[in-house]
């Protein structure tokens, strides 16, 4: 039996799991025997956290899907960057790709934008998000601003923020126009912080914005903002790929 201090460890044996979904679970240490996985989709944005790992019979496969998808995200790989230089090279990959994105969107169907693919965010949403991310880690916990968010971002549904009401945030959905607007301001906002940032104020502590008890210097909330925009990135591009009919490589 685990431990009292510990959760129960759940054993399945002869189950029948086939077209299970799990969202934001916890399936770490999770060992599976004899098992058929035929299709099985895995989608996990911290693979790579900490020296993680992913077992597949006996072979860690998590390098080899880290460089994949530096292959398939042509500038990815720069997302690590750890001087100013770098970090404006990596920056100006992101916009790069998402510049390529946005016209294969506008190539595509009215309504595109909006379309859900088993219950994500949409396009228009996902552009809101990476709102909401910029706010969070250059706004809030970088430049230090006393009101940081724009109401248009899209925040997690798990998280709240301190001092926020969720009625803070839009409730009804904007134009994608506007959406374009404000994240095209939030971009600017990161490459004019870049265009300053000087070795010196990589190094600068400031208080993480989840949890203001702890400290994260301003490289690594840089560091956050590019995972989350090649991230969703990868999500958006992914679901415009469902949408159009495309197959992945």
């Amino acid at each position: 039996m685990s431990p009292p201090d510990q959760p129960q460890v759940q054993v399945f044996v002869d189950a029948d799991l086939s077209g299970a979904r799990f969202v934001r679970s916890d399936l770490s240490g999770v060992v599976m025997r004899a098992v058929h996985v035929t299709g099985a989709d895995i989608d996990a944005p911290w693979l790579l956290e900490g020296g993680n790992s992913l077992w597949v019979n006996g072979v860690d496969v998590a390098p080899y899907v880290d460089a994949e998808l530096d292959r398939r995200f042509p500038g990815r790989s720069l997302r690590r960057a750890t001087d100013p230089d770098g970090l404006r090279g990596a920056w100006a990959a992101v916009e790069a790709a998402w510049a390529t994105t946005l016209d294969r969107v506008g190539t595509m169907p009215p309504g595109t934008v909006d379309v859900q693919v088993d219950g994500e965010w949409s396009f228009a949403q996902t552009l809101r998000h990476l709102v909401m991310a910029t706010d969070t880690w250059l706004g809030r916990a970088v430049l230090g601003r006393e009101q940081p968010y724009h109401p248009i971002g899209q925040p997690h549904a798990e998280y709240e923020l301190d001092g926020y009401d969720a009625s803070f945030f839009s409730r009804t959905e904007p134009s994608f126009d506007e959406v374009l607007e404000v994240r095209a301001g939030r971009v600017a906002m990161v490459r004019d912080f870049l265009a300053a940032a000087t070795t010196e104020d990589l190094a600068v502590a400031r208080r993480h914005p989840w949890a203001p008890e702890h400290s994260e210097s301003t490289l690594a909330c840089l560091h956050t903002i590019l995972e989350e925009e090649w991230e969703h990135h990868r999500y958006a591009v992914r679901d415009l790929d469902t949408v159009g009919g495309t197959a992945r490589d």
